[in-house]
């Protein structure tokens, strides 16, 4: 089990308090009955959420505004004038997913935000705030405290952009990272809002019936996202924060076999063109690539996470499967040749069950470092804390995979106890919530005084 982090002292038990109140409100939405959430992109308890967060970064001062594809963003002005530096994550989630993937990044940047604010305006956190909401009350001394680690000593030379981004999990609409992938131009905006759901709904409906769709475009000089780790590493290894080095490289596929529709009582095996029998030999195939490419270094990781029938009738031989699978590797080379691999025995199945299978979209981003700077300012920042760090990658991806292409980025990973994510058993422990906040307000206020980027 996870080593329980405590709140570091520069944050009091109101400002503890006051994060683990909002977390249980917002985990509140769309939760399910084995403890998480399903919270799908674009749906009544999406919205609920967005809505849910507005209400709660205004009544501290934020704007908030949208843009074209949905990206939620909340803005605080400290330096009028200057670029963002935008801090977040999303609040949609898998279907009977986890209440801490992705929303413990949003809710965490809003306190960090919060925080910041009232040290800067030299008054408590929780002034004028209701008891038990965002930002509460800091003490002198710990204001103290923080000017001396230099968190917030000197005039901000950034503005803060909390973000929310739009269909990170891509579960109802695909790709994954949607919102962000627009922001950061690798999809076209009307591509995205085109894009349509299995019942037929787009984007662009979904956005209109939620009512968080608007034009606002954001000035960004530099990123930061902290998420739970989605693995156990950090768990494993005793420690409260991971310095994510890189992202794994990943190439996903969605696949079409087709055979011919048949009586599954009346037709001979020798006569069947059975694109079920074809499809499992397809996950089969990725299983077994898998397999092959074992270095503990530059290991393959395969998955088949979709699978849908047609026309999915107990006495019938299925015409059609759509299939996504995906092949991810931390080395470009290593993804390579497990890719040919998987491709070569496409081939060989096509051949030996009789079917055809056709590839469709494709989604795929490469093994990249997250800049080096960062993370030594995220490792100096958590030393002043007296927070235990390590090294980490992330084999999940993130919308700091989009970001770190076209801006500075910084990525913080917190434990996740047992590794278990995208399951209502996901748990990240309230110490271990409470000091990755604390990080990311001693990190952020760094960041906003110009020692990542120069405004």
């Amino acid at each position: 089990m996870s080593a329980t982090a405590p709140a570091h002292p520069l944050t009091d038990e109101r400002a503890a308090r006051a994060f683990l109140a909002d977390f249980r409100s917002l985990s509140s939405i769309g939760a399910t009955p084995g403890g998480g959430v399903d919270r799908q992109a674009g749906t009544i308890a999406d919205g609920q959420a967005r809505h849910w967060f507005r209400g709660l970064v205004e009544g501290h001062g934020f704007d908030v505004r949208y843009d074209q594809v949905g990206n939620q963003f909340a803005l605080l002005e400290l330096a009028p004038g200057a670029p963002y530096i935008a801090v977040g994550s999303h609040l949609d989630s898998q279907p009977l997913g986890g209440r801490f993937d992705g929303a413990y990044g949003v809710l965490a940047a809003a306190h960090a935000g919060v925080r910041l604010a009232a040290r800067l305006a030299d008054r408590p956190a929780g002034h004028g705030a209701r008891d038990g909401g965002a930002g509460a009350d800091q003490t002198q001394a710990n204001d103290a405290a923080v000017d001396d680690a230099g968190a917030a000593a000197g005039a901000p030379r950034f503005n803060i952009a909390v973000v929310n981004w739009f269909n990170e999990e891509g579960c109802r609409f695909k790709p994954s990272m949607m919102g962000s992938s627009v922001f950061t131009g690798k999809i076209a905006a009307e591509q995205a809002l085109a894009t349509a759901d299995p019942r037929g709904v787009t984007v662009r409906e979904a956005l209109a019936a939620i009512g968080t769709v608007g034009d606002f475009s954001l000035d960004v000089a530099a990123y930061v996202e902290i998420h739970i780790e989605q693995g156990r590493s950090l768990e494993d290894d005793g420690l409260a924060i991971g310095l994510v080095e890189s992202t794994w490289g990943a190439n996903k596929y969605e696949f079409v076999v087709h055979g011919e529709q048949a009586h599954t009582g009346a037709t001979l095996i020798a006569d069947r063109s059975d694109a079920l029998l074809g499809a499992s030999a397809l996950v089969v195939a990725a299983r077994e690539v898998a397999d092959r490419f074992t270095d503990d270094e530059h290991m393959v990781i395969t998955s088949c996470g979709e699978f849908t029938v047609f026309p999915n009738s107990p006495v019938v031989v299925a015409s059609r499967v759509n299939l996504l699978v995906d092949v991810r590797s931390t080395d470009p080379d290593v993804l390579a040749a497990a890719d040919a691999e998987l491709h070569r025995r496409i081939a060989d199945i096509e051949r030996s069950v009789g079917v055809r299978i056709e590839r469709g979209a494709e989604h795929a981003w490469a093994a990249k470092a997250y800049d080096a700077a960062g993370m030594l300012l995220a490792a100096a920042a958590a030393d002043a804390l007296g927070l235990g760090h390590g090294v980490v990658r992330t084999l999940a991806g993130h919308d700091s995979t989009n970001l770190k292409d076209i801006v500075p980025t910084i990525m913080l990973f917190v434990p996740s106890v047992e590794g278990i994510s995208h399951n209502e058993k996901e748990l990240t422990r309230d110490g271990d919530m409470l000091a990755g906040v604390d990080l990311l307000t001693e990190l952020l206020g760094r960041v906003i005084n110009g020692e990542f980027v120069r405004s």
